[in-house]
């Protein structure tokens, strides 16, 4: 139950693409570690365990096949899992994190730093050998009931949207195609900001749109309209998004708004393999699931109220927040009451 080798061997396999160079003709371990740009000393002990494994058989001369266990490792499999499995995936790295557990458990914080040195997104978002798999992996529509978003929300108020944290640029490239009045730029960390330029220009959208790299940490560029927070706090403490929500309101100003769509991820009582799902949210996210109530506060806490509300579901919902009066002019005032 607590063998680690076995695991790891499986996602280094899936990582360096054996499967893949396998399927057109069984190779040694010397032809594999060219192809996969492995040591091939190590690479031949992992083979070797991998046909212990039954995912690759051996003939007498030393050449690897692939056996019909291994078949998902392949990237073109119908029922592939080689891309997410993979160690150098955004999945399989957040499930690498999880040798941190202990960290959590005794601190109740996410477990990737400990385990890797660095928060998940700072490592995903700043390392170029995770830039494949952000381009693999990464959305390529909209998710997460993200459609209240666009539909829901008053969009003929606003003609700039600053969609901070906005991973490669799906929603905003959505958004904007629905929104023809709209212009908007993606801002995130040096690789999903590549990404979402590219994606943008793509989509022919180039002469409306574009992509900036920055972090929601510093001071965020003003002048926009509204401030889009799409799934975002969750991956943060309740200090760390008051941060993230400051950052939106001071650059939003008196006359900008900032639109929180907040992704709750609750376990309902039932689901297949609960507890183990809850200890995995638990320990790869700081905040994975926040009532609307909590929500609120966090925008209070960071000098902002609440403008509008709009309809929930049990994945998402939608808070407008402006700059509070008292934050804008230093005096005191009522609260104002949310509407739908």
């Amino acid at each position: 139950m607590a063998d680690l080798v076995r695991p790891n061997a499986v996602r280094a396999a899936a990582a360096l693409k054996l499967a893949d160079h396998l399927s057109g003709r069984p190779m040694t371990a010397g032809e594999l570690a060219e192809r996969a740009g492995a040591h091939e000393g190590m690479l031949g002990k992992l083979l070797r365990y991998l046909v212990e494994l039954g995912i690759l058989d051996a003939d007498d001369a030393g050449r690897y096949t692939l056996t019909e266990l291994g078949e998902p490792l392949r990237r073109d499999s119908p029922q592939s899992v080689g891309q997410y499995l993979s160690a150098e995936g955004l999945f399989g790295r957040i499930e690498l994190g999880l040798v941190g557990l202990l960290h959590s458990v005794r601190t109740g914080e996410p477990c990737h730093a400990a385990a890797f040195g660095r928060e998940y997104w700072d490592e995903i978002n700043n390392d170029p050998v995770f830039v494949p798999a952000l381009e693999a992996e990464g959305n390529q529509q909209i998710a997460w009931d993200a459609e209240l978003i666009i539909e829901a929300y008053d969009w003929s108020r606003a003609r700039r949207v600053l969609d901070v944290g906005g991973n490669d640029g799906t929603l905003l490239i959505e958004l904007l195609t629905r929104h023809p009045h709209l212009h908007g730029t993606v801002l995130d960390l040096p690789n999903l900001a590549r990404i979402a330029q590219r994606r943008i220009e793509q989509a022919g959208l180039a002469d409306r749109a574009g992509a900036v790299a920055a972090s929601f940490f510093d001071p965020l560029p003003t002048g926009y309209d509204v401030y889009l927070l799409s799934g975002i706090l969750g991956d943060w403490s309740d200090e760390r998004s008051i941060t993230i929500l400051r950052n939106c309101a001071e650059a939003a100003g008196p006359e900008g708004r900032v639109l929180l769509a907040d992704i709750h991820l609750r376990v309902p009582a039932g689901t297949p393999n609960a507890a183990r799902l809850e200890l995995f949210l638990a320990a790869s996210m700081p905040r994975p699931s926040r009532s609307v109530d909590e929500l609120r506060e966090l925008g209070r806490s960071a000098g902002l109220r609440v403008t509008w509300e709009g309809p929930s579901t049990p994945v998402r919902s939608l808070l407008e927040f402006s700059l509070a009066e008292t934050a804008a002019t230093g005096a005191e005032s009522p609260r104002e009451p949310a509407h739908a």
